[in-house]
């Protein structure tokens, strides 16, 4: 693990690094001066993951009360300088909050809510004046803000990249060096992972798209977190998509983080420009 934590910081080091900005796929053809005034042109506060309402069930079981509920995530982004750092690269903040909403039991409680601020260094990655993907590092803290024996917090230091394999199909990949400071969650690597590769397709005219994530728990077996996600645009104009989210596996809220999960929600979604963050 030392030693791929050590690879990735050289590659990040000489590739620079990502959060989330202006991509621009569909136009792949820059220069050293164009890089720069991308950068500095792109706007300061924008969307970093999805934005999205969805509710619904467990998959091979009775709906319930209990086993259906509305998850919500709302994530943003700020950048705070110019591209005036190394490599044209700048320094942004990011913050993305996720909630377990039981709209179906008494009272309609909010079962857990995720808070998921950080801190990172972010800069496209051009070869030959062609965008071919982007990279990043992250600061990152995750805590669910309960006490007692339901607390739940660890911290992350976040590598991350992304290919774009054609104008319409980006790979992700990052990893993390974590931190583990919650009394109560010591064995979370196993449920929430060492490592994520995620996929994502978006259509030519960008109506519709799919991804798949995996995440890696820990261990040498091929234990995965998947999520396969379908988004598609209801009004050509409009940044809103009618939404499916198919998660399978542990780790999906910090409270229940070692319970398996196997659910379908169905709903909208708001997404950055071009390929998202995850």
């Amino acid at each position: 693990m030392r030693n791929i934590c050590m690879l990735l910081v050289a590659w990040l080091y000489c590739y620079g690094m990502h959060a989330q900005i202006i991509d621009k796929p569909n136009t792949p053809h820059y220069n050293a001066d164009s890089i720069r005034d991308e950068l500095d042109k792109g706007p300061y506060f924008t969307l970093f993951k999805d934005n999205y309402f969805i509710g619904g069930t467990s998959i091979g079981h009775k709906p319930t009360k209990q086993n259906s509920d509305v998850k919500f995530q709302i994530s943003i982004s700020q950048r705070l300088t110019k591209s005036k750092l190394p490599f044209n690269s700048f320094l942004f903040i990011e913050y993305t909050q996720k909630a377990f909403w039981n709209v179906f039991e008494k009272s309609l409680p909010m079962v857990d809510l995720n808070f998921n601020p950080g801190i990172g260094l972010g800069h496209l990655i051009i070869h030959q004046n062609r965008y071919i993907g982007k990279a990043g590092i992250l600061i990152e803290h995750e805590s669910n803000g309960k006490d007692s024996i339901y607390s739940r917090s660890w911290n992350r230091i976040t590598f991350s990249g992304a290919l774009l394999i054609e104008k319409n199909l980006e790979i992700q990949f990052k990893t993390w060096i974590p931190i583990i400071d919650g009394e109560n969650n010591k064995d979370i690597l196993k449920y929430c992972g060492i490592a994520q590769l995620a996929t994502s397709y978006i259509s030519e005219n960008q109506r519709w798209g799919f991804t798949t994530i995996l995440t890696k728990r820990s261990g040498w077996n091929l234990n995965f977190n998947t999520i396969l996600e379908f988004n598609f645009r209801l009004f050509p104009k409009e940044n809103q998509y009618f939404f499916v989210q198919y998660y399978n596996g542990y780790g999906e809220c910090l409270l229940d983080y070692n319970k398996f999960r196997s659910r379908l929600r169905i709903g909208f979604v708001i997404k950055p420009r071009n390929f998202s963050n995850y």
